[in-house]
Order: structure tokens, then C-alpha cells, then sequence
């Protein structure tokens, strides 16, 4: 290719870019776009969607108390800082906040001569179990302008074993809340399709089968876990307290094996009885079934091998042992 082509296509180029640059100027010129302030095609959640899908997330409180853990709670108030603030014993002094023994259930300026932030003041009624809940999550948003300067905490979990950790610290805790039943979904079965299986595990073996491998130690630990403690004593002479105390239950009369408590008219219909480990079973598996208006809010111990480990526990808090069934 000579130079005379050479230019040519040269100058092709350098006329197709000037005439490129010449066409944006002159349409910015003459049209004038408006950047729009929302966008033109509204997608709109229906109302309350963000709200049920923020609950959805979280169980109901009552679920989560009936596996929550005192000795996690405990654990949990150290290391979330709170023993920096608070002190947790009968009796004991403020600090930057309140004491707080004896919290749940009480009003919400519960200690005397502590200067309680107005925004606390404002609030009435006592501190109910999800008032706390509520509150641990995030103290900013449940009271405005409170002087509790805790970020919160946003595992619930953990806010449970808090909160039942608190309610321990009483002479006379709050009732728990029975945890809502658990419904399974209903999956239809289509015409000659064979039938679901069987639960894995089979049927429950009958406890006196079950006793013979129960772990005593299993149940003690069962029972802190469970929250037992919480409701009752367990050693010899001890103190009743929401419930009896359960020294030398597992063979003792039902409905007054503690001498001077108030047991339910449900469970004063059972006296003449024992409890034996069948009738313990039972109990365990679902008070208010088996003893309908009991006083016990507790939901029950759906594993059987777990009831029959803190009934081997139960056992053990007697001098003379109720001897294993055969």
C-alpha cells in the first residue's frame, strides 16, 4: 500500500470519530433527559411481611425457656460483661445498674434507691419473661433513652438461658410458660402408594426394660439441664419451693410425700398412690395429662431414655432406694 492510501484511510477514520463525537453533542443538545427521583415500576411486600418474616425466624420464647439452661445463663451474664454492672445475690449492692436478684416478676424499678433512667420509670407492669426478652435484645429500642449502654444480644438461645437464669435467682420464681404444642405437617398419600414408615426407633420400651440401663448420672445432669432446680430441692429436708422438694419421691406417696405443701387438687385426687417408676414415667412424659390442673407448668420429657435416667436420679435421693422394677 502506497503513502496516497495510507492517508486516505487515515483520514476515513479521523472523519467517521469526528462525526461520531458531533452526533453526542448535538442530541445532548437538543434533548434533555430527567433522572427520575423512585424508580417507575413499584414492587411493593404486603403490609406486615417484614414483621412475620423477622418472627418467623426467631421460636416462640416458650419454646426456647424449655431447653433453655441455667448454668449456660450463668455463664452467659459473665461473659457478656454483665456482673460489671450488676450485682446478682439477695441482698446486694448496685453498681453502674441495679441488682438484679429477684428481677423477673418485679416492677420494673425494682430496687429501692436506685436512679432508674426515666425512660425505665415509664414503663409499668413487672418484667414478664418476654419484657426480658425484649429488653436483653436491644435496650435502646425497648426503652428509649435508657442509661443502659449494652448493645443487646441477638441470639435467642442464649437470651433464654439468661432469662431463666434470672428467674432462678427468687425465693419464689415465675411460673415457665408451657411450650406450645408441635403440630407435624400433614403429607398426603397418593391412592396405592405405600404408607410412611414407622417413626425411626419403634415403640417406647416399657420403663421397667428402660431402667435397667438408665444412668443416675445422666439424669442429675438431665435434670440441671431441664431446669428441675429451679422449681425444686433435692436433698434430704429440703425446702419446698414452686414445687416439693423430691427427696424420696420414687416410692412415695402421691400428692402428699412432703408433708406441708399445697399440692394441686389434681394430684391431692391421686393420694393412696405411689410413685411407682410406671407412674413417674407417665408424669414425667406429660403432667398435664396426667394429672390435668396440675400446678406444673412444666411441658414434659418427650425422650424416653432421658426420662428414665432422671427418674433413676430421683431414685438415688433416698436412704433406702425404691428397689429397680423387674
Amino acid at each position: 500500500m502506497d503513502s496516497l492510501e495510507l492517508n486516505k484511510a487515515f483520514a476515513a477514520v479521523l472523519l467517521a470519530g469526528i462525526a461520531f463525537s458531533g452526533a453526542g453533542l448535538l442530541g445532548n443538545a437538543l434533548v434533555h433527559p430527567k433522572e427520575l427521583k423512585e424508580s417507575a415500576i413499584k414492587i411493593e411486600m404486603p403490609a406486615g411481611a417484614a414483621e412475620v418474616a423477622s418472627s418467623a425466624a426467631e421460636p416462640p420464647l416458650a419454646v426456647l425457656l424449655a431447653s433453655a439452661d441455667v448454668g449456660r445463663g450463668e455463664g452467659a451474664v459473665k461473659s457478656q460483661g454483665c456482673v460489671a454492672c450488676h450485682s446478682f445475690n439477695e441482698g446486694g449492692k448496685a453498681g453502674v445498674g441495679p441488682n438484679l436478684y429477684n428481677v423477673i416478676g418485679s416492677p420494673h424499678g425494682h430496687m429501692e434507691g436506685y436512679a432508674y433512667s426515666a425512660a425505665l420509670k415509664a414503663k409499668a407492669g413487672p418484667w414478664t419473661l418476654d419484657e426480658m426478652s425484649d429488653w436483653l435484645k436491644k435496650p435502646a429500642a425497648y426503652a428509649p433513652g435508657t442509661k443502659m449502654s449494652y448493645a443487646g444480644l441477638t441470639d435467642a438461645k442464649k437470651r433464654a438461658d439468661i432469662i431463666l437464669y434470672l428467674r432462678s435467682l427468687s425465693g419464689s420464681p415465675v411460673a415457665l410458660p408451657a411450650a406450645p404444642a408441635q403440630t407435624a405437617a400433614v403429607v398426603p398419600v397418593a391412592a396405592g402408594a405405600a404408607k410412611p414408615a414407622a417413626a425411626a426407633g419403634g415403640p417406647v420400651q416399657p420403663i421397667n426394660v428402660r431402667m435397667a440401663s438408665a444412668d443416675a448420672k445422666l439424669g442429675q445432669a438431665a435434670s440441671l439441664k431441664l431446669g428441675c432446680i429451679a422449681c425444686h430441692s433435692f436433698g434430704e429436708g429440703g425446702k419446698a419451693g414452686i414445687g416439693p422438694n423430691l427427696y424420696g419421691v420414687v416410692g412415695g406417696a402421691q400428692g402428699e410425700h412432703m408433708a406441708g405443701y399445697a399440692y394441686s387438687a389434681a394430684l391431692k385426687a391421686k393420694q393412696g398412690g405411689k410413685w411407682t417408676y410406671d407412674e413417674m414415667d407417665k408424669w414425667l412424659t406429660k403432667p398435664a395429662a396426667y394429672a390435668p390442673g396440675t400446678k406444673m407448668t412444666y411441658a414434659g420429657v418427650a425422650d424416653p431414655k432421658e426420662r428414665a435416667d432422671v427418674i433413676a436420679y430421683l431414685r438415688t435421693l433416698a436412704a433406702d432406694p425404691e428397689p429397680l422394677p423387674q
